[in-house]
């Protein structure tokens, strides 16, 4: 069997038949870079040890963002051996530097994955940073980890490691991957800040910084970069190709691909009320507190019990845990006058001014971006995600527009997560076109007919 078709039915199995990975996690032994901070503080998220690499070190962290913190090697749980190495490759756990929305330092984790299947494609080996898709709040939902341990269930959490099945597809087309975890998301210094768009999107350029500074890797100063997203990493990855002019210029995206990016935070956060998803309301709410503390009156004016039970219980979920807790729920179960949280935020300036700020579509570009969008999506809406195509547009960007037409099937989850399977393939070969320096080809012209 072809390397690809084995590496393809690796992330298959890996997605499908994979039972609880032991969650007895050993307590890393670090190989530091650029520091000799050792970390020895052991975190425990609901019953899930996070390994001590992850406790970000006392010490000041390097200047430079993308500069390496500390490093150790992954073990993959999916891993085939071959003659020419493992596939899909050798992996590394990173920590990095990074900066917040506040201009702080921050250490980001993730991972790099150096492939054993080789680059067919124009010029040297290209890089991919993956931006994920919603894993949850709590440190144990890191897709790092995910990495190691597809599947944690242990009766007090469920956190699926989805994203390897992108990662692998990646990988199997010879393109070197790095992953972020985003900031606070297995590190164990402060809560992750869900959703926030500098955040977010500082920790996916600077993974690729990181991954550069990684020594012994077959990734050069030539190797063009492409960003990949989906839902919460298609925001990440939007914002990210927004912002790399002014924040990492130093990085030359060849292509980003924003797949049902959440552009417009007010919309999705009316639309997941109610919804399978309702828990991620709690998990930006924490995030938003986290990034900006002056809106904690205005949280503590409005929550009552039951919802500052429900925000301190989701800072440790994942997304399995938040579907069987709070699926469903309504926001104003949670509020001290029965107003849901849209309604909070309309008659909030303050509110209103945070979430405008986390508006992605007022930047152009500068590189092609692909974005994607199910017609049915009513969980990140469709129309939100396609006037983000049309501000680009407007702008002048290099767009391609996916409408990725399926049936509504009632279920919101479903509406959402459908789009991401049915055009995952198609996204990783526009991207590996870009990579291999084939030119991207707009359809702004005719997206006003599209849907």
């Amino acid at each position: 069997m072809p390397a690809r078709r084995r590496l393809l039915a690796a992330a298959v199995t890996a997605a499908t038949c994979l039972g609880a990975q032991a969650l007895s996690y050993a307590t890393a032994t670090t190989a530091t870079a650029a520091t000799t901070t050792s970390p020895t503080e052991t975190i425990v998220s609901r019953g899930v040890e996070i390994p001590a690499f992850y406790t970000p070190p006392t010490t000041p962290l390097p200047t430079p963002n993308g500069a390496l913190i500390r490093t150790e090697p992954l073990p993959l749980a999916i891993s085939l051996p071959t003659l020419d190495g493992p596939l899909p490759g050798r992996a590394t756990r990173l920590m990095y530097k990074s900066t917040d929305s506040n201009g702080a330092p921050v250490a980001v984790t993730g991972a790099y994955i150096e492939p054993t299947a080789t680059w067919k494609g124009g010029g040297a080996r290209p890089l991919v940073a993956v931006a994920p898709g919603t894993m949850g709040q709590g440190d144990q939902c890191a897709a790092s980890l995910g990495l190691e341990h597809p599947l944690l269930l242990n009766g007090r959490t469920v956190s699926v490691g989805y994203e390897d099945i992108a990662i692998y597809r990646l990988l199997a087309t010879g393109a070197a991957v790095v992953v972020t975890d985003y900031a606070g998301l297995g590190t164990t210094d402060r809560l992750h800040t869900y959703v926030n768009r500098l955040d977010e999107a500082h920790a996916v350029l600077d993974a690729v910084r990181a991954a550069r500074n990684l020594p012994g890797t077959s990734v050069t100063s030539t190797s063009r970069v492409g960003l990949f997203g989906y839902s919460q990493g298609g925001g990440a990855t939007a914002a990210a190709a927004e912002l790399q002019t002014s924040y990492a210029p130093d990085i030359t995206l060849a292509g980003t691909y924003a797949g049902a990016p959440p552009a417009d935070l007010t919309a999705v956060t009316e639309a997941i009320d109610g919804s399978e998803l309702t828990g991620a309301l709690g998990w930006s709410l924490n995030g938003f507190l986290q990034s900006d503390p002056t809106l904690r009156p205005i949280a503590e004016a409005h929550l009552n019990t039951a919802g500052r039970s429900a925000l301190a219980n989701l800072s440790t979920m994942c997304v399995g845990d938040a579907l069987l807790s709070y699926g469903y729920t309504k926001s104003t179960k949670w509020t001290t006058d029965g107003k849901s949280i849209s309604d909070i935020v309309a008659s909030t300036p303050a509110l209103q001014t945070f979430l405008n700020g986390q508006r992605i579509g007022n930047l152009k570009p500068s590189s092609p971006v692909r974005v994607a969008t199910g017609t049915s999506d009513n969980l990140v809406p469709h129309g939100q995600a396609r006037r983000l195509a049309a501000d680009w547009c407007a702008k002048g960007a290099n767009v391609t527009y996916r409408p990725v037409i399926l049936p509504n099937v009632i279920s919101p989850l479903l509406n959402h997560f459908a789009p991401l399977l049915a055009d995952q393939g198609s996204a990783v070969s526009w991207l590996t076109d870009r990579l291999s320096g084939e030119p991207a080809r707009s359809n702004c012209g005719v997206l006003p007919i599209l849907p």
